[in-house]
């Protein structure tokens, strides 16, 4: 992947929340500064072809190698988990990248503001401070673009009054529609996968 006239797609990044123990919360909001891709070597491509989705769930440490590429949003962006719980969900970037298959996508969550609903304020983390991971593979196309959709809850932590965002991997989505279709005003088709 490279080269000065490399294809390349559009990435929409899009956050939701899964039931999880968000019910016990008024508002629980969180700040992404960015987000890592990262290409997909040969490798990886087996490893996920054989993966279940137990795998997927696993609490395993996020990859920080140095292939993962970095994208910063323009200004960091708050989205209230409460307030995206079943189908709705809320964009929080876009960005051009080369074409190819990714082996996954981490959040870089900088906060969380939470407030329970008895009013009291609640510690939610990120398992060991460290980016989101979802472990969904997915392609960027030439004129498409990739609706990646990163599913997460925060779970309460035994009896310690603290909470952990955790990915919800049967939850991540990705669809995929023309960008052409979407430019011209026509109908456009939209494939999940």
């Amino acid at each position: 992947m490279g080269g000065a006239e490399a294809a390349t797609g559009t990435l929409a990044t899009r956050v939701s929340d899964q039931p999880g123990d968000i019910g016990d919360f008024e508002s629980c909001v969180v700040t992404i500064a960015g987000y890592w891709v990262k290409p997909e070597s040969d490798e990886e491509s087996d490893a996920t072809a054989t993966e279940t989705e137990s795998d997927a769930e696993s609490t395993e440490t996020p990859d920080e190698s140095d292939a993962r590429q970095y994208h910063e949003l323009e200004s960091p962006q708050e989205a209230d988990l409460v307030e995206l719980q079943g189908d709705r969900s809320a964009l929080i970037g876009e960005a051009e990248l080369e074409t190819g298959t990714y082996a996954f996508l981490q959040l870089d969550v900088t906060g969380v503001e939470a407030t329970l609903a008895d009013g009291g304020d609640a510690t939610v983390d990120t398992p060991g401070n460290a980016p989101l991971q979802f472990k969904q593979s997915f392609d960027i196309r030439e004129n498409t673009r990739t609706q990646f959709t990163a599913d997460f809850t925060p779970v309460k932590r035994g009896q310690t009054g603290s909470y952990l965002l955790k990915p919800v991997a049967q939850e991540t989505t990705v669809s995929y529609e023309s960008i052409e279709a979407t430019s011209t005003g026509t109908a456009n088709e939209t494939a999940s996968e």
